[in-house]
């Protein structure tokens, strides 16, 4: 029933929602707030650390913010997951330093960067990989096409109709490091958790009856 639809769910659209809202207002920021926030490797390297980060809060232009947006409209979409903030927050923090940290180790030859396509690529696989798991066949054709995506941009590169668009190049490198991101938190976030059984043998031995 329409009621009880997730995509109704405020806990779904809460954080992505505000980040939404928030690149927004980086972009209305033009051109000073691209210089402040951009991932700026000689920068970076000086000890402007926090580019890691806020370089993925910042666009190139409208239409690349308008491609970003509708990306986290789509991925909410098909990734109805009730989150906590708290686990919206670690993924972006990790995806966004980890993507960047990788660009910054073996993409030497990139000297500036903007956007959040890397990122919200990982978030779709870290959304999908549950239902995958589920044997959602829809997720699972959803995951094999963003894999083939990248395979086939490593290959041939992006459309020369897509950076015309945006007004720059398109560092397809960032949508590769943010799945791989992806699949290392995916993978490792597990062994931080303690087990729903051990975790109640230890409240029970806490609290005897």
């Amino acid at each position: 029933m329409i009621a009880n639809s997730p995509y109704r769910s405020v806990r779904v659209w809460l954080v992505p929602g505000l980040l939404m809202l928030l690149l927004l207002l980086t972009e209305l920021l033009g051109d000073w707030g691209r210089t402040l926030l951009a991932y700026d490797r000689r920068l970076i390297l000086d000890g402007q650390w926090w580019r890691l980060l806020s370089g993925n809060f910042v666009h190139l232009g409208w239409y690349h913010l308008m491609l970003n947006e509708l990306g986290l409209a789509v991925l909410v979409l098909l990734c109805p997951e009730p989150l906590s903030v708290g686990a919206w927050l670690r993924r972006i923090l990790f995806l966004s330093v980890f993507m960047s940290s990788c660009l910054l180790l073996f993409v030497p030859e990139l000297s500036r960067y903007v956007g959040m396509s890397g990122v919200i690529h990982g978030l779709f696989v870290l959304g999908l990989l549950p239902q995958v798991r589920r044997g959602d066949l829809i997720a699972s054709g959803c995951l094999l096409y963003l894999v083939g995506k990248i395979g086939w941009e490593l290959f041939a590169g992006a459309p020369v109709s897509d950076e015309s668009a945006i007004g720059g190049h398109v560092v397809t490198e960032s949508h590769l490091y943010g799945v791989v991101g992806a699949a290392l938190y995916a993978a490792v976030l597990p062994l931080f958790k303690v087990p729903r059984d051990r975790e109640k043998r230890s409240e029970s031995e806490k609290n005897p009856e």
